[in-house]
């Protein structure tokens, strides 16, 4: 019954984290391009405007 005196402000402490890490990526903007990332995978360096390849 101890263990729950200390178990019950961690696991509330760890949801109050989690909660504002989410609620941080939200508003700043994390989520706002979600196509982006998944469509400039499939796009090769050569191809988009301005990139420059280094060679080494």
């Amino acid at each position: 019954m101890t263990t729950l005196v200390y178990l019950i402000p961690v696991a509330l402490f760890l949801g109050a984290l989690g909660l504002s890490g989410f609620l941080w990526a939200l508003r700043s903007g994390q989520y706002e391009d979600l196509d982006g990332a998944a469509e400039r995978i499939l796009i090769e360096p050569e191809d988009r405007p301005g990139d420059v390849l280094q060679s080494k």
